[in-house]
């Protein structure tokens, strides 16, 4: 038994019956100080595992909710610089330019993240959307801005399996202190009847 945790005991004829029975007291255990018996002790740490879980849901969440966000930024640019790509002739030069239209400011990260990974300095004016394209470089955004989608996706499948992993954890927590419950009921019932 822990230091400074008392013990109440059930004597018969002198003999604690639930140490000699089951090598421990009824109130071994304390839960914020106050004696509590084993199944009670087992139904606090279910329900705290199970919180403990919870909080593990909201911060995967949010990561999820940006995620996404980021999936449809990414895939709006995709979208215009593919039709951006489908202006050229095609026996238009890599150094051909085209206009490329209709990027809002929401994407303007997204696409400074892909120019950066293509190796060039951050556009951050708030021109750059609107500036001519070479066909090699729209060619080049749109390889990375596909790239950037697929670590997206399958950081979001991970993302996918932890979040079930973590649903079942908790289900699994809820549900076993449900069963103790039933059970310390169930067993104080009998005793109550026996009596």
């Amino acid at each position: 038994m822990a230091e400074g945790i008392e013990s109440v005991s059930v004597m018969t004829d002198g003999v604690d019956m639930f140490k000699a029975r089951w090598g421990t007291t009824v109130y071994d255990y304390k839960i914020n100080n106050v004696a509590t018996d084993f199944q009670d002790l087992m139904v606090c740490v279910s329900l705290n595992r199970a919180t403990a879980v919870e909080g593990e849901v909201d911060p995967l969440s949010t990561r999820m909710r940006k995620r996404n966000n980021d999936l449809q930024q990414l895939g709006s640019l995709l979208s215009i610089f593919t039709q951006a790509q489908a202006k050229f002739a095609s026996d238009a030069s890599g150094g051909d330019t085209v206009r490329v239209d209709g990027i809002t400011s929401e994407m303007i990260e997204m696409g400074c993240e892909a120019y950066r990974r293509k190796g060039g300095e951050p556009r951050t004016d708030l021109n750059w959307w609107n500036d001519d394209w070479t066909k090699a470089s729209i060619e080049g955004m749109v390889s990375i801005l596909k790239s950037m989608m697929d670590e997206r996706n399958n950081a979001a499948q991970t993302d996918m399996a932890r979040l079930q992993s973590l649903v079942d954890r908790r289900d699994e927590s809820y549900t076993t202190a449900s069963n103790l419950m039933t059970s310390v009921s169930d067993t104080r019932d009998n005793a109550i009847r026996n009596l």
